[in-house]
């Protein structure tokens, strides 16, 4: 038998000298303090690193070691580490001069909310796996919904309610699975097969992944093109012909998948017309509102979710638009038992004295996985810490600011906007110049777009819709101010001003 080290005891099986102390309060806080100061001066300096990372592919792998330390290493040096090899490779989407996709909001209100959750490390599974994680998301999810002013066939002091979950991409899948398996339960699995789904082609790319996901056959996910007369909505005409197509062919219409605020212009569907139409078939209908549903908690924009009561489920993202951070989906479903009915496990290990009462909540039903976080608490400190009146007054603001865009780029006649602007992004783009064709055209967009980025100045992002290359400028991170955007503006114009020297 071969003998320990002499330093080494066998009873508490740890090295005596220099053993590492996992969380002593007072060594926590003097580490907690030094990494609150490091991310407060880097708040601080956020507008001294460039808003685009300008590294190449496999640049850390150069500047890190090939195996982790054997030894404890210093937070000073961790640090230094972090500020001088990962920061250049973060593309900076706090960062006031960020415009692309849509953004990542922060606030110290939720980012008090993520510290107090990493404190807690609850695991709300179930209510006796942590109660007041349960019923604090139960009563923000109806705080939330009352801000929205929707029904209360979608809130737990009504007939529905809601849950935090991590992405759209998790909302649409398992309100998917709660609508197959509706059909399913009636019909039978065999016809698994005959089942259809519908989405505009502007809807996110997430929406096939997770339709085959569910176990959708490929061919039977319909992208229904939407035109630019129709200022990229979905056409309810066009729907129709597209179902009623598949009912002459034997197959069953499932779900329509419905956008508020398209990824690629904004484009916002019509609610009202398209649920009319969907609820004749027995459709579930889904509506996807992850940035532009936002927006609705002011009363001049709660027209774009008209309708909102003949669907069965509703999505929106406040960590893109209200402050929350990332990984913050707030879904909103009529008839939860769809949903519960078609995920609930009860192995044994997790019954408990209220597990089978129809009064106690179980997330851990309402979602693909078991384990949750206490994400909640995030939306929580930001409806306490700002109020209602404050959260609008800020999306307000960004939409003055993307209006302030606009009016710049409408007074250079060298530039075009694409689509009507919507909400905070601008959709715009270099005109077509006389005697060059649209592949000219889109190359000296991508040019322009490429060195806007390249500039480390700011960061713009890019789509085609309905064949046409256009420039995706939306405002959305919380440091933003109206002076970023118009030096943002001057920095695209003499660029311009290069490459059309260049023509």
């Amino acid at each position: 038998m071969g003998s320990y080290p002499s330093e080494f005891n066998p009873v508490t099986k740890s090295l005596d000298s220099k053993e590492v102390e996992h969380l002593n309060p007072e060594d926590f806080r003097a580490k907690a303090h030094q990494v609150v100061d490091f991310i407060a001066d880097f708040y601080k300096n956020i507008e001294n690193y460039p808003a685009s990372s300008q590294v190449q592919p496999g640049y850390l792998r150069t500047r890190m070691p090939q195996t982790a330390p054997d030894k404890p290493e210093s937070l000073d040096a961790i640090l230094k580490d972090v500020e001088n090899d990962i920061i250049p490779g973060i593309t900076q989407w706090v960062h006031p001069n960020f415009y692309g996709y849509f953004p990542a909001s922060i606030s110290s209100a939720a980012f008090l909310g993520e510290m107090l959750c990493a404190c807690f490390n609850a695991n709300g599974f179930s209510w006796v796996a942590s109660p007041a994680l349960t019923e604090l998301e139960m009563v923000v999810m109806d705080w939330f919904a009352v801000m929205l002013r929707l029904p209360k066939c979608f809130m737990f002091s009504g007939t529905g309610g809601g849950v935090v979950q991590a992405t759209t991409s998790e909302a649409v899948l398992v309100t998917i699975l709660g609508a197959r398996d509706r059909v399913l339960s009636k019909i039978g699995h065999e016809h698994a097969g005959k089942l259809v789904v519908y989405g505009s082609d502007q809807a996110h790319s997430m929406y096939n992944k997770q339709c085959k996901i569910a176990g959708i056959h490929p061919q039977n996910i319909r992208s229904i093109p939407a035109r630019l007369e129709d200022e990229f909505a979905l056409s309810p005409d066009t729907l129709r012909k597209f179902i009623e197509a598949d009912v002459e062919a034997g197959l069953i219409p499932l779900f329509l998948c419905l956008t508020v605020g398209t990824t690629s212009t904004t484009a916002v569907d019509n609610i009202n017309d398209l649920a009319d139409l969907a609820n004749k078939y027995n459709i579930w209908v889904h509506v996807d509102a992850a940035y532009g549903g936002n927006a609705c908690i002011c009363p001049e924009y709660r027209h774009f979710l008209d309708g909102i009561e003949k669907v069965d489920s509703l999505s929106l993202s406040p960590h893109k638009w209200l402050l929350c951070y990332a990984e913050l989906c707030c879904l909103y479903v009529k008839n939860p038992s769809c949903v519960t009915n078609s995920l609930r496990t009860n192995p044994e290990y997790l019954r408990y004295k209220y597990s089978e009462t129809d009064s106690v909540v179980s997330y851990k039903d309402w979602q693909v996985g078991t384990s949750r976080r206490f994400s909640p608490l995030r939306l929580y400190f930001v409806l306490r810490s700002y109020g209602v009146e404050s959260l609008q007054s800020h999306i307000r603001s960004h939409i003055q600011y993307a209006i302030t865009f606009e009016r710049l780029v409408k007074s250079d006649g060298r530039f075009e906007l694409v689509v009507p602007r919507r909400f905070s992004l601008v959709c715009f783009r270099l005109k077509q110049l006389n005697g060059y064709d649209a592949s000219y055209t889109e190359l000296l967009n991508r040019k322009l777009l490429e060195q806007v980025n390249s500039t480390g100045h700011a960061l713009l992002t890019h789509s085609v819709v309905g064949g046409i290359y256009l420039l995706r400028f939306v405002v959305g991170s919380t440091l933003t101010e109206e002076r970023h955007v118009i030096k943002t503006w001057e920095v695209v114009k003499e660029l311009t001003n290069a490459i059309l020297t260049e023509v």
